[in-house]
């Protein structure tokens, strides 16, 4: 099975390189250059050319993509790797799963994750607050010690002020 690695962002500059929106927790590891990687939709396979970072922003260019025509008509491909090649963690999710997980601190429930943000050095979880607003959670263990998927929940340690509305 394979695993969504990037996705494939808006180009940058004239040579077909590609902004990308990181998904996966080592990036460094899994974007090689030199190595060829399958793609959803299926475009053919992709051969990484440039790995660099910008600004906090990883720019990649392939074999494949000569300019930026190229790189706006395959906009938005997700670059797969192969998920066997991974080591399987405790203390990893995919993002899909996160969405729709009850927010617990201590034993109340103070809201639900409804989205999730993949940041560069940390990811964010987006919690609709019982009482109607939003708040970001730094994704990170001091506080979010603990994740159960499978029971639909997380517990939270925050800060004080965390979850005050805006």
């Amino acid at each position: 099975m394979d695993t969504v690695i990037a996705r494939l962002g808006k180009p940058h500059g004239i040579k077909g390189e590609f902004t990308v929106e990181v998904r996966t927790d080592r990036p460094d590891e899994r974007l090689v250059p030199g190595q060829t990687y399958s793609t959803d939709p299926d475009i053919g396979e992709l051969t990484l050319r440039t790995a660099r970072w910008h600004r906090d922003r990883l720019l990649l260019t392939f074999d494949e993509v000569p300019d930026r025509n190229r790189a706006e008509e395959i906009r938005n491909t997700l670059i797969l790797s192969d998920q066997e090649d991974d080591e399987v963690e405790d203390d990893a999710w995919y993002l899909e799963d996160l969405i729709g997980l009850r927010v617990f601190d201590g034993e109340t429930q103070v809201g639900e994750i409804v989205d999730v943000t993949n940041g560069t050095a940390q990811d964010l979880l987006h919690m609709k607050h019982v009482d109607g607003h939003q708040a970001l959670i730094p994704f990170v263990t001091e506080i979010v010690p603990e994740v159960d998927v499978e029971a639909g929940w997380v517990k939270v340690t925050p800060p004080a002020g965390l979850f005050d509305a805006s």
